[in-house]
């Protein structure tokens, strides 16, 4: 991440300061420098023993036209260095002195905040907006990083130490999957399957190795396969993690994209890494905004409007999304959903998770990731077919709260209904006849939701259902009963 390095070229004296001497280690250190990416190389012909170009220039390297070593350090421009870009607001503490005020605290990682903006509390999802920036100089209208501020929101949402607050349309990713580079300084190796805590801005997670893919030579930068990291030794690896957490590359964003390595049981820190881009397909960017392709097409409107529709089938298309842990009862009351709407004449379907898998979404894993994946390509399926009149009960996982206000915000707040089961982890144990949990267990799924990965729980859902204490028809009874209440079901 160092973006301007100087190569002081000392002892010219002893080679009676020829400039042949010196452009050979410059060509050679250029090439060397030109695989680390560094944008800024300054090379400076030294004497220090008498002193040419330490403070003052020499007239002894005639060929020589740039500043000596100290008025270059004194004069390197680093204000552009900073992110001013990508805001990014680590929540270090809550403030509640009293019932009437409830500040979030932290220092500006990157950009600038100002009083009104919209912003989006991660790794929730919840909006709202700017209503005051205090700063130890009084309230302000504007901040920006690096400054310690204390923030105010016009909403009451639920955030706490470790959450980001981050610019609507300017998020990072949210994910529990991250490619890094690790410096291990740690005695013992690095292995895979290991637990370690992940301590990144001010969040702290648990999380192990899934895989290295190599190891680095620091001194010829080759790469090569290993099984493990020495001390001292730097790999690229992928890490799987308990529960997601909001980062960007370390290259765009070094406050979000660094992390620092804690071992379980010493609370040493073993290592340190530094966020890369994602290779994964799926995770280049926000997969929910607009790509460049993207941003230049646009949907082509039917000449059958909906208020036709509507008519037509006596029901408004819309979306129910059931969802809660594996063993929660989300097939089984799904589809007696759509029998018993069936029956009664509507025009409904299902999409099931695991048979979204055998096509569309058959490239997915059963990660938390891979499962919010399976939800988003869903979701805009569920949108067509209700923008053709269609019910779409969908039944999945869902364990991410962001994916799923934004399969809202796909489908349309106002034609998405979600129906939570919020059967307890020990009663889908029980009931679970797939062997998930059992594989879990053992390792053999990693970041399986409620095991190995946290499960988000709703911060607001339209309807909640024990499972573990209610029948399928009760539970069908109720989601009828709320759907014809929001006028989904017509007369």
């Amino acid at each position: 991440g160092i973006k301007h390095v100087v190569v002081a070229v000392n002892k010219m004296d002893l080679v009676d300061y020829d400039q042949q001497a010196f452009e050979r280690i410059k060509d050679e250190y250029t090439g060397f420098v030109a695989k680390l990416g560094i944008p800024d190389v300054q090379f400076i012909p030294m004497s220090a023993l008498k002193g040419d170009h330490v403070v003052e220039k020499s007239d002894r390297t005639p060929w020589y036209f740039g500043p000596p070593l100290l008025s270059h350090l004194e004069s390197v421009h680093i204000a552009s260095d900073r992110n001013l870009t990508d805001m990014r607001l680590p929540i270090q503490y809550v403030l509640r002195p009293d019932l009437n005020f409830r500040g979030y605290a932290g220092t500006l990682s990157s950009g600038i905040l100002k009083k009104g903006d919209e912003i989006i509390s991660l790794p929730s999802g919840r909006r709202s907006h700017v209503k005051s920036i205090f700063t130890p100089d009084g309230e302000r209208d504007e901040a920006f990083s690096p400054q310690a501020i204390t923030v105010t929101l016009e909403d009451e949402i639920d955030i706490s130490r470790g959450d980001m607050l981050v610019h609507h349309g300017d998020e990072p990713r949210v994910s529990a999957q991250i490619e890094a580079m690790i410096v291990w300084m740690g005695e013992r190796p690095f292995v895979s399957g290991k637990s370690y805590w992940i301590k990144q801005a001010t969040r702290t997670v648990g999380g192990e190795i899934s895989e290295i893919r190599y190891a680095v030579d620091v001194n010829t930068l080759e790469k090569h396969p290993v099984s493990q990291l020495e001390m001292n030794e730097v790999g690229h690896v992928l890490l799987s993690l308990n529960q997601p957490i909001a980062h960007d590359p370390y290259r765009v964003n070094a406050a979000t994209g660094a992390f620092i390595v804690i071992d379980r049981l010493t609370n040493n820190t073993v290592g340190a890494g530094m966020i890369l881009e994602h290779t994964d397909r799926r995770a280049q960017g926000d997969i929910w905004g607009q790509t460049p392709i993207a941003g230049r097409l646009q949907r082509k409107q039917s000449s059958i409007a909906a208020p036709e529709r509507e008519v037509r089938f006596g029901q408004k298309g819309a979306t129910v999304l059931i969802y809660g842990l594996t063993g929660s009862g989300k097939a089984s009351i799904a589809y007696a959903l759509e029998r018993r709407l069936w029956d009664s004449g509507r025009a409904v379907t299902v999409l099931y998770g695991p048979d979204m898998r055998q096509g569309l979404c058959r490239d997915l894993g059963f990660t938390a990731d891979d499962r919010s994946e399976n939800l988003r390509r869903s979701a805009e399926v569920a949108r067509v077919l209700n923008d053709a009149g269609m019910l779409c009960i969908c039944a999945f996982v869902a364990p991410h709260e962001a994916v799923r206000h934004k399969a809202r915000e796909v489908v349309g707040e106002d034609r998405f209904f979600e129906v939570y089961l919020s059967a307890p982890v020990e009663a889908c144990r029980q009931r679970d006849t797939s062997g998930a949990y059992t594989l879990a267990d053992a390792g053999m799924m990693a970041q399986f939701p409620g095991i190995s990965a946290a499960y988000e729980t709703p911060a607001r859902a339209d309807l909640v259902l024990p499972t573990h204490e209610l029948s399928i028809d009760d539970c069908v009874f109720q989601i009828e009963k709320s759907l014809r209440d929001r006028g989904f079901l017509g007369d």
